[in-house]
């Protein structure tokens, strides 16, 4: 559910691959609008708090040695994960965001020919990079907003080398247990990859969620990304981490550029993890709110998807002569930016904004529902 532009014609002379062929380019959230000098922006799942101090102190002082090379190792971040998640970090990844390092894992396992299993929303550049290494791609459909795990199994054959799950997923913020996880694992071959994507795994507070890490720690064949984008407030440094198995740490590195992460960013990302204290106040103001706006919109008549990440889904029902593209334009008119989701017509996804923010959007779609 994420929108694309079509692909540019091809330069006389030149062929690309032809996966390559098959993508068009990732479309990045709007982050403005003519006329209005400083819109509030909630379209890409952003933190509106911004980082830690302690991150932004040890971003300023890592700038002073930007005439320096990072530690291609990364080893202060590394160590500063595994004492967080108590986690060996031997068996942790670093990449420039967790994009890369879904990227690297598909390069190093993915073949011309393999299947690469996903749901049919989830991470648009997942797909890219599946398609982009010459995989063939075999979408499930969802049921009832949640990812099907049933769907996914039917589809499973015995070219099926890799499959990605985000848990939870964008756009829906819906999430699957840890049993279903399980289900999942079981039933995919031996020798397909099982990558979890929990770009959102900080904001959750189920009680039957897990995050990944057992499931690393109990299967050769599974690893977990996470991101410093969301919670931690880093977009803009591009960093993140994955946790996987040795062998797969090992092939990975194999073909990982030997500074693929920037120092200002491993600092402030190192600080930004170590302050747990900040990340449970953003968790628990983004749980609160979540109920403050799905009861808000509900009671106005508009559906709100059940999520535990830090955006929400909104369904508008065609019978009430109400739309997402009308409630996009109208939220835009004052100068709020929501995301649509998906191409339909039904549907737009607002990120959780500060109190104040949530409050506009509140007023704003009362005003439309009502107009």
């Amino acid at each position: 559910m994420i929108d694309k532009q079509q692909a540019q014609p091809l330069t006389a002379g030149l062929t690309p691959n032809r996966g390559v062929q098959q993508i068009s380019p990732y479309v990045q959230g709007q982050s403005s609008i003519s006329g209005v000098a400083e819109p509030i922006k909630l379209s890409s799942n952003e933190s509106s708090f911004g980082p830690s101090p302690e991150a932004l102190r040890a971003y300023e002082t890592a700038g002073t040695e930007m005439h320096r090379y990072a530690d291609g190792r990364q080893t202060a971040l590394r160590q500063a994960i595994g004492e967080v998640h108590g986690l060996d970090p031997d068996r942790i990844l670093c990449g420039n965001g967790s994009d890369e390092l879904i990227q690297m894992v598909v390069r190093a396992f993915v073949s011309a020919g393999d299947e690469a299993l996903l749901s049919e929303n989830g991470f648009v550049m997942a797909n890219i990079h599946c398609l982009s290494q010459g995989a063939e791609l075999v979408l499930a459909p969802e049921t009832n907003h949640r990812v099907d795990v049933s769907n996914l199994l039917s589809r499973v054959t015995d070219k099926t080398r890799f499959c990605t799950i985000a848990n939870p997923n964008n756009p829906t913020g819906t999430y699957l247990n840890g049993s279903e996880m399980r289900r999942l694992r079981d039933g995919l071959p031996e020798s397909c990859v099982l990558l979890i994507d929990n770009a959102y795994a900080e904001y959750v507070l189920a009680e039957d969620y897990e995050d990944g890490i057992a499931m690393v720690d109990e299967y050769p064949n599974v690893v977990m990304t996470r991101t410093f984008s969301k919670i931690y407030g880093l977009p803009a440094l591009r960093i993140g981490w994955a946790y996987a198995p040795p062998d797969i740490v090992d092939y990975v590195n194999r073909i990982r550029t030997p500074f693929n992460t920037n120092g200002p960013a491993l600092a402030a990302a190192a600080a930004a993890i170590r302050d747990q204290a900040f990340a449970e106040k953003l968790r628990n103001h983004n749980h609160q709110a979540l109920k403050t706006i799905t009861a808000a919109l509900s009671a106005i008549g508009i559906e709100v998807i059940p999520s535990v990440a830090n955006f929400y889904l909104m369904r508008f029902d065609p019978a009430s002569g109400r739309s997402g593209t009308e409630a996009d334009q109208f939220l835009q008119s004052r100068g709020i930016i929501p995301r649509p989701a998906g191409g339909s017509d039904q549907y737009l996804r607002i990120t959780v904004g500060t109190d104040d923010e949530n409050a506009a959007v509140i007023e704003a779609l009362t005003d439309y529902m009502a107009s």
